[in-house]
């Protein structure tokens, strides 16, 4: 019988190896610096960046069934919202998104609130809902305008 800690400690292992997947599964070699699958599937335009949020906010999702407080759970769609707007810019959001790691810092939040569990309020379902929706709407957002930015740019040039 699976009881609610194996199942909690379960979750825990498939989130740390997504986020590690995402931020920090590939050494450069000779270097201590790693980075994962997100930034290369921001240089995939827009559909890299929308599924990088999308597997972003599953490490959210899964958060708040364990209890994260809200405010925690805003802090994570924060630090992806922060890296998908710098990750639309051009070699330079690629770097940001290598070294930023939304979903390595989201963990460190998630860890924190598992290994010391705060007072505050854990998160209803409207608010994760609503919270969730607004993250892929503001990246849909995010990723439209640098479409728009892009396709404005390359229509400039080519007259």
């Amino acid at each position: 019988m699976i009881t609610p800690t194996d199942r909690k400690l379960k979750t825990l292992k498939r989130l740390r190896s997504l986020s590690h997947l995402l931020d920090s599964a590939i050494r450069i070699p000779g270097t201590p610096f790693r980075f994962g699958l997100d930034p290369i599937l921001g240089l995939l335009p827009a559909g890299g960046d929308i599924a990088g949020a999308l597997l972003s906010a599953y490490i959210i999702f899964s958060a708040a069934q364990l209890g994260v407080p809200r405010e925690s759970l805003v802090k994570m769609v924060s630090n992806i919202l922060l890296e998908t707007l710098i990750g639309t810019v051009p070699i330079v959001g690629d770097v940001f998104d290598a070294t930023w790691k939304a979903n390595v810092r989201n963990m460190e939040l998630l860890e924190t609130h598992l290994d010391a569990p705060t007072s505050d309020k854990k998160a209803d379902t409207l608010f994760i809902v609503l919270l969730l929706g607004g993250l892929m709407v503001a990246v849909l957002a995010i990723v439209g305008v640098g479409i728009w930015i892009l396709s404005s740019i390359i229509s400039a040039l080519l007259q």
